[in-house]
């Protein structure tokens, strides 16, 4: 082969080599991709008295939206929801150094305020050093007494749908800083008495921050309104229907940020534990 021959056959060997480097890349995000599906739609706990469902819509392939249950000793449920600073890969590892330090801090605490200052500490450093930060919302479900107990590291405030009253509000505020943000955090707790019919949604501003053609955004009031007229339906049918009405609000605009939520539903006063298994 000349010298002519072998100048024209390097540019078809690097384009080969891209196609394959490409093609190695493409499945390995697909493979990340369904890790993460898997992990996030692990086991649904059943127990008497209630339910709870969890739904995760991401950006990108993969994001970095975090929800999970965990099982305790005494009985109760732990719900956690999380958005980690940006999205993609990235944020998706992020996402998953969250939910180990979540399983290993449930091990070892009894509250969701020691369980957030857990992993505050078990993250703090990497999330320095990588220049990003976690919110997270935790909250512990006593079946027996009906009694949610919440704490809050910079994640938006659950909304309370009132079974009784048909109201929609926020639940009691309780305010934290996000996970990374300092070190030696001590997270303040909050509770609520949940009666037959009530539910508590939790989300991540990817609903709210979601926009229209004309580049509007979503907005509480609009989520509230949906829940509303929704509140009486099955726990899957609230969840649909809040997805429904963002995807008609936005009208096939590309999603900017995952969206993500959890629903918690009590549909009796008589509440126990009944199936319920860490992943």
């Amino acid at each position: 082969m000349s010298f002519i021959e072998n100048l024209s056959f390097i540019p078809s060997k690097l384009s080969y080599e891209k196609q394959m480097i490409d093609k190695t890349l493409e499945r390995e995000i697909h493979l990340a991709r369904n890790i993460q599906m898997k992990l996030l739609n692990g086991k649904i706990p059943k127990f008497e008295g209630g339910e709870v469902l969890g739904l995760s819509l991401p950006a990108r392939l993969i994001g970095g939206d975090y929800y999970d249950f965990y099982s305790l000793s005494d009985g109760k449920v732990r719900v956690i929801i999380g958005d980690v600073m940006g999205k993609g890969i990235p944020a998706a590892m992020l996402m998953i150094l969250t939910r180990g330090a979540f399983r290993s801090a449930s091990e070892n605490t009894d509250s969701p305020g020691k369980t957030l200052m857990a992993i505050n500490q078990a993250l703090y450093e990497d999330l320095r050093t990588l220049k990003s930060f976690v919110t997270l919302f935790c909250a512990d479900w006593d079946p027996q007494t009906g009694i949610l107990t919440y704490a809050n590291a910079g994640h938006n405030m659950p909304l309370f749908i009132d079974g009784k009253d048909k109201t929609v509000k926020e639940l009691p505020k309780v305010s934290g800083i996000m996970i990374g943000g300092l070190p030696n955090q001590i997270y303040q707790e909050g509770s609520i008495y949940l009666k037959n019919e009530d539910t508590v949604f939790f989300y991540t501003d990817g609903i709210l921050e979601a926009q229209n053609k004309e580049g509007h955004p979503y907005k509480r009031e609009r989520l509230v309104q949906t829940l509303l007229h929704n509140m009486d339906k099955g726990i899957k049918e609230i969840g649909q229907s809040v997805i429904d009405s963002v995807n008609g609000f936005t009208e096939g605009v590309p999603q900017k940020d995952d969206i993500t939520l959890v629903l918690l539903k009590v549909s009796n006063s008589s509440m126990k534990v009944s199936n319920l298994h860490p992943a």
